[in-house]
């Protein structure tokens, strides 16, 4: 069976963090290692954080390998042609049990300069909020560096920041400059950029364990922001067993797919297609053989599948690039 053959699951990369909690571990079922997991990374070709293949005849293979050894058939020939060997998008979950730091991500052109690295152009899926919890994004007015710095300084940032209440099927899409923080109490799924480069300003005065608190970059922040107010928040339509477009960028295409019953896809080999399962289980046909997914799994469907069949009640999120 060669690679065109199935769907593929990677290894979870559990992270630590000084926000995080265990709902990765009791709403989507990861083996957390500890009770502050705060991201699961369900599809990275990060340096030093790259998935490997969990399941099939390629199980123990890692993404790289696979981008090296059948990039077109994995990427898609014009993912391939416009990115090379490179797996362009990073998936995760998070679990903010706390606050996370205020930051903000730089622009390709700003990250290649300062970083050899690409931007981070992020969207983020509310799975889970709990009561009261909020996410703050952009300026609630059009701010400026100086007042920026002045707030900051005397620790009054949040003030003029927008501060949003959470529900669970909100969608942000987070342009890069964008000021942002996912606040405690939610579980996200985080679709982005493949970049782990993030320029944190304000850390809610936190130390850890051994009470340091974590490095701020607020110099660094300066000219990656964007000042204005932006519209992050994002609506969609949610008919089932189609494609609902949520986000479409030049980065990414992200639908919304209520599956109920059966959906038969077809796809044209150009680009890879990945689905999150938010909800429910479904079951994936392809040539003959059946894959069955639940919540809280994502699968890396390599475009050299071009047509199969979704069977289920589930909720699914489908990625790819345009």
């Amino acid at each position: 069976m060669d690679i065109q053959h199935y769907p593929l699951v990677f290894e979870p990369i559990l992270q630590d963090r000084i926000w995080g909690g265990t709902k990765l571990k009791t709403d989507l079922g990861k083996n957390i290692p500890t009770q502050t997991t705060g991201e699961s990374w369900e599809l990275s070709a990060v340096p030093g954080n790259v998935s490997v293949v969990k399941n099939g005849p390629l199980a123990g293979k890692t993404l790289t390998e696979l981008m090296e050894q059948y990039p077109d058939d994995v990427l898609g020939t014009n993912v391939h042609k416009r990115f090379g060997k490179q797996f362009p998008l990073l998936f995760k979950f998070l679990d903010a049990k706390q606050d996370l730091s205020i930051q903000v991500h730089p622009n390709d052109e700003l990250a290649k300069k300062r970083h050899n690295s690409f931007g981070k152009t992020e969207m983020w899926y509310v799975m889970q909020a709990d009561e009261g919890s909020r996410i703050i994004v952009g300026f609630n007015h059009k701010s400026s560096p100086e007042e920026y710095l002045e707030k900051l300084k005397s620790k009054q940032l949040i003030d003029i920041l927008n501060q949003v209440p959470a529900k669970k099927g909100d969608v942000y899409f987070l342009e890069t400059g964008t000021i942002h923080a996912i606040g405690g109490g939610i579980v996200i799924a985080e679709i982005q950029q493949t970049s782990d480069i993030t320029y944190r300003v304000y850390d809610w005065d936190r130390v850890d364990a051994n009470g340091n608190s974590r490095e701020l970059h607020v110099e660094e922040a300066l000219d990656a922001m964007n000042y204005n107010t932006t519209d992050t928040q994002k609506t969609y339509t949610k008919d089932e067993n189609k494609s609902n477009t949520m986000v479409d960028c030049p980065y990414f295409t992200t639908n919304y797919l209520p599956l109920h019953g059966t959906t038969a896809i077809q796809k044209s080999g150009t680009t890879f297609t990945v689905y999150i399962c938010t909800d429910g289980e479904y079951k994936f046909e392809v040539e003959g053989e059946t894959y069955s997914f639940k919540k809280g799994d994502t699968v890396l469907v390599p475009a050299a599948i071009k047509a199969f069949t979704l069977t289920g009640n589930a909720t699914l999120l489908e990625i790819y690039i345009s």
